[in-house]
């Protein structure tokens, strides 16, 4: 299975709501000021950037500002756990995971960096639309050949990974990965349990993937879990073996479970801190399963500049070491970030669904310093508002932004999308079904993470202020109650099951099935 092909493909047609700045027109929202760096400042107008500069910053409540994020591992373990009967923890929930996992139509760019798209519906809850801000970035193409990658996976063969599913699956993993990379990449191994290896220095292909088989073959569990002492090795390997011209990555493959040495992400990767920043190398994280450490993953991940996925079985596997790690490999973009401007005219309160751990102060959106998220080829960004209009409002709505740093010169470059109010003038169940998708995800995150309310009968306000803090009056809406428009249960699945028939798509399909996993779950509790 996992040697099958790995090609496929899908609609890149654009939404009849998207429309980028210059379609729209001037209606623009002002961008937030410059920082007050002189050759930054040079630097944006020798890039063509000025006309995205306003002289003065919109009201800092009505700004919503957050890295980029492409992570997947909350779905798919989420998946993994509703299908053994339990319902995750609700503090592994993550809805941007759950939105970013399936795929989005939109319009590709022609060159380097990212499409903005921004579209929007009614939820039938008063007042409420929700907003869809999409980024795409531009597939490779057999035209532009990709840098050549020099990989270091960094395996966990720690006693918890003798469970079948773990070790056994990263073994086949890295046998097709091996057998798929180019003759002219580089790949080295690293295992840690208590104490970490190299198994195999950087070696480049070519002939010497016998040389890789043999060495991932011999992959067998021992003892405790020091991912420390793992990602430490794995870091200094990389770091001799660098590549100049190359896309220089650590792979952790791993149920991140660590219990010896240092447990902690920022203490982890404190010390590897030189290599990466100095030699830009990234950190790829899959994690693999039934008792499996997100929280310590994802947090290496966002600080190693880098992404997670969760591998449950051999079909998983063959997507991420078919498609995703290859996607990962070259990059489009350093540190890009995300920033939405709201209107105070229209716009009364608005929530972002998710990107909790992702949030960067609005101030610093145009400080390259601070770090963002790196995105590859033919990658997909979603993020999805709640947004409440004023009474009666009209005019525009919104204007979103990404920013980032070309990956060679480091030069940085925006792009940006607006929308306006009538573009709200269609219902959630009119929106074109991606959207659609994205919506029931959220959705089904949302009541994952507080399960007590997912399946409670009882009335709720739909207006999505319950409870809610008022944080000084107009602005983003921290509240925890339920997402405006939120439908019952058996609606969601409802919803998810007819999304599966028209899309055709056994993603949205695997969607359904977790969203009744989950209402069988909580009709059998106590």
């Amino acid at each position: 299975m996992l040697l099958a092909g790995c090609s496929g493909g899908g609609d890149d047609s654009g939404d009849k709501r998207r429309a980028s700045s210059k379609e729209r027109g001037s209606d623009a929202l002002p961008a937030p000021a410059p920082p007050p760096d002189g050759a930054q400042d040079s630097r944006q107008r020798e890039n063509g950037l000025s006309r995205d500069i306003a002289p003065s910053p919109a009201p800092a409540d009505m700004r919503s500002t957050f890295a980029l994020d492409v992570d997947t591992a909350s779905y798919g373990f989420a998946r993994r756990t509703l299908d053994q009967g339990r319902l995750p923890d609700p503090a592994a929930v993550r809805p941007e995971e759950f939105v970013n996992s399936f795929r989005q139509d939109y319009p590709k760019p022609d060159g380097d960096g990212f499409s903005v798209s921004v579209d929007g519906a009614r939820t039938g809850a008063d007042g409420w639309s929700l907003m869809r801000v999409g980024l795409a970035t531009r597939p490779d193409d057999e035209e532009r050949r990709r840098p050549p990658a020099a990989l270091t996976f960094v395996i966990d063969i720690s006693g918890s990974m003798a469970e079948p599913g773990r070790l056994d699956l990263v073994r086949k993993s890295l046998g097709v990965m091996t057998d798929r990379l180019r003759d002219d990449d580089s790949v080295a191994l690293v295992t840690f349990s208590d104490r970490a290896e190299t198994v195999l220095p950087m070696t480049r292909l070519g002939d010497s993937r016998d040389r890789v088989h043999a060495a991932v073959d011999d992959l067998r569990p021992t003892a405790s879990t020091n991912v420390e002492a793992g990602i430490t090795t794995g870091y200094d390997t990389a770091s001799r073996g660098l590549r100049e011209g190359a896309t220089n990555r650590v792979v952790l493959l791993s149920d991140a479970l660590a219990n010896t040495g240092d447990t902690s992400a920022d203490g982890i990767l404190r010390r590897v801190e030189d290599a990466r920043r100095a030699h830009g190398i990234t950190l790829f994280g899959v994690g693999v399963g039934s008792e499996y450490g997100d929280a310590l993953m994802e947090r290496l991940a966002d600080r190693g500049d880098g992404h997670t996925t969760y591998v449950a079985d051999e079909d998983d596997a063959r997507e991420v070491f078919c498609e995703r790690l290859p996607a990962n490999i070259d990059l489009r973009a350093r540190d890009a970030k995300s920033q939405v401007t709201f209107d105070p005219e229209t716009v009364e309160r608005f929530r972002l669904i998710g990107y909790d751990n992702r949030r960067v102060a609005d101030d610093d959106f145009r400080d390259d310093r601070v770090d963002g998220g790196e995105v590859g080829p033919g990658h997909t960004v979603t993020a999805l508002y709640a947004v409440r209009t004023r009474p009666g409002a009209s005019g525009p709505v919104a204007t979103a932004r990404v920013r980032w740093l070309d990956p060679g010169s480091r030069a940085p470059r925006e792009e940006s999308a607006d929308l306006r109010t009538g573009d709200l003038d269609g219902t959630l169940d009119e929106a074109e079904p991606r959207f659609q998708v994205a919506a029931t995800a959220a959705y089904f995150a949302d009541g994952l993470r507080a399960y007590d309310r997912f399946a409670d009968a009882e009335p709720r306000r739909q207006d999505g202020l319950d409870g809610q803090d008022e944080r000084g009056g107009r602005g983003e809406d921290h509240s925890t109650a339920p997402l405006p428009g939120a439908p019952t249960p058996d609606r969601l699945e409802e919803w998810a099951r007819g999304l599966a028939y028209t899309t055709g798509d056994k993603d949205v399909s695997e969607l359904a099935e977790s969203i009744s996993e989950a209402n069988d779950l909580r009709g059998s509790a106590p």
